[in-house]
């Protein structure tokens, strides 16, 4: 008798256990590329996003749709490309375009989740907006923390290079006395680390927003200690580099904003600082997720919301079209994912949320512009048919659109009435040469030109809008 009640008491359990909501613990990382050890950097020290590679899937050829801060998010959070929520600046909020969308954590929380926000998610204007709600949006939270530390209310040290731009799009650094949770970051984490302890035994989304490495590079000094000036390579003039793009392509004019080498040597030893800072603080996460014991059933994204220029073709920041701006990193590590793999598909941040919703077995209202990565989580090399699309606009009236296969980068601006730009990656992974005009390389225009018009043709998901 004693026998059968425990085997009944134990299939209980077992069935309560299979039925448990994972976690999910979101990390978005502002403004990092994949200048990461994980993503085979010698030179950058980030060995807890490393270590969370080793835990996970780590995407080699993942993109952003859109290179800046808010229509990124904002395609990300809802599952839309950015020609559906129409946010193409920093100013608009999607909900004033898609008013009754249901975003991704507010998915969950519709599903009986605490969806908790800490720190930047959704957009917000930094330095300027840290320790607000930003360009946040309140149906997506249960609750929102917005910490602020040192490095906000000491911006009066900061050194600016570039003293024509404001501190959020300058070259701008400052080596911080104090320890990491007298910055926002690390009480970001600290609050995160919380939330954990409080939440352990119930289903949580828990999204924690780094605000570094975004400019201004703050971070304090002993990760600033990490490198050596000598050693940060600044990209040097390669003959014809610039010759064969066109004027639209280009983001930073002059070239490097016409600094010194010395100069860009300062700025991106910063901004490496202020990756091993935020780096450092992730690992802070991991160990709270290990000592709490939560790892087998909570799901672990990082992402950043695009690539960053480092001084590559003469550019600064994002808002390109060329490789290091529109990849980024992302990582998941999942229960019943691999382990220590990399996959070489050219995926997409919309798809994170099909992604999220399959593995917690949540059904969106809608379909969504991404496609699920579960297949990819289980066999990184497994057949994969969907290239990566990524837009940018200069001024009113110039789109540039990009579409990335795991060989080809083929861009038109204004419809390739402002420029085409071809570039073989199998070859030329610095896109050095655009062999748009080359001969040679007119059936691959053709074809790829084809794709691009396929891909962006594609009918979007009608939503109510403002004003219907």
């Amino acid at each position: 008798m004693k026998r059968i009640l425990f085997m009944g008491l134990l299939a209980i359990a077992m069935q309560a256990a299979a039925q448990k909501k994972p976690n999910v613990l979101f990390i978005a990382v502002d403004d990092l590329n994949n200048d990461l050890g994980a993503y085979g950097s010698k030179l950058v020290k980030s060995p807890n996003i490393d270590r969370l590679a080793a835990r996970g899937v780590r995407f080699d050829r993942a993109y952003t749709q859109f290179p800046l801060c808010s229509p990124s998010r904002s395609s990300l959070l809802t599952g839309y490309r950015p020609d559906v929520t129409r946010i193409y600046e920093l100013r608009t909020h999607f909900r004033s375009i898609l008013p009754d969308v249901v975003t991704l954590p507010q998915l969950y929380k519709q599903n009986g989740y605490e969806a908790i926000r800490i720190g930047k998610i959704f957009h917000y204007g930094v330095p300027g907006q840290i320790g607000t709600n930003g360009l946040d949006d309140s149906l997506s939270w249960s609750r929102v923390i917005n910490p602020k530390g040192r490095d906000k209310t000491e911006e009066s040290k900061v050194v600016n290079l570039t003293p024509a731009r404001g501190l959020g799009s300058a070259l701008a650094y400052y080596a911080a006395d104090g320890a990491d949770n007298e910055q926002t970051d690390g009480l970001i984490a600290e609050e995160a680390i919380k939330v954990l302890e409080q939440k352990k035994n119930e289903p949580f989304f828990l999204a924690v927003g780094f605000f570094r490495p975004h400019s201004p590079y703050v971070a304090p000094k002993k990760y600033f200690d990490l490198y050596n000036l000598n050693d940060i390579p600044i990209a040097g003039d390669i003959e014809k580099d610039l010759e064969d793009v066109p004027p639209a392509a280009l983001f930073t004019n002059p070239p490097n904003w016409g600094l010194p080498v010395d100069k860009l040597k300062e700025a991106k030893r910063a901004y490496y600082a202020s990756i091993s800072f935020m780096d450092a603080q992730v690992g802070r996460l991991l160990d709270a997720i290990d000592r709490l014991q939560l790892a087998d059933n909570t799901i672990i994204v990082l992402w950043s919301d695009h690539g960053y220029n480092v001084s590559e073709h003469g550019q600064w920041m994002k808002q390109s079209l060329f490789e290091k701006s529109a990849r980024v990193p992302l990582i998941i590590a999942a229960p019943g994912a691999a382990k220590g793999k990399a996959s070489a598909r050219t995926v997409e941040l919309l798809d994170i949320y099909p992604t999220l919703a399959e593995l917690s077995k949540l059904t969106p209202p809608r379909p969504l512009d991404g496609r699920s990565l579960a297949p990819l989580l289980k066999n990184p090399a497994a057949k994969w048919d969907k290239p990566a699309l990524t837009q940018v606009r200069r001024g009113p009236d110039t789109i540039g659109r990009s579409v990335r296969t795991e060989r080809w980068r083929y861009t038109e601006w204004a419809d390739g009435k402002a420029g085409v730009e071809l570039y073989d990656h199998q070859a030329d992974a610095g896109e050095i040469t655009n062999l748009a005009k080359d001969p040679a390389y007119a059936a691959q225009v053709k074809e790829l030109a084809a794709l691009l018009r396929k891909s962006y043709g594609l009918p979007l998901v009608r939503l109510k809008t403002a004003g219907q």
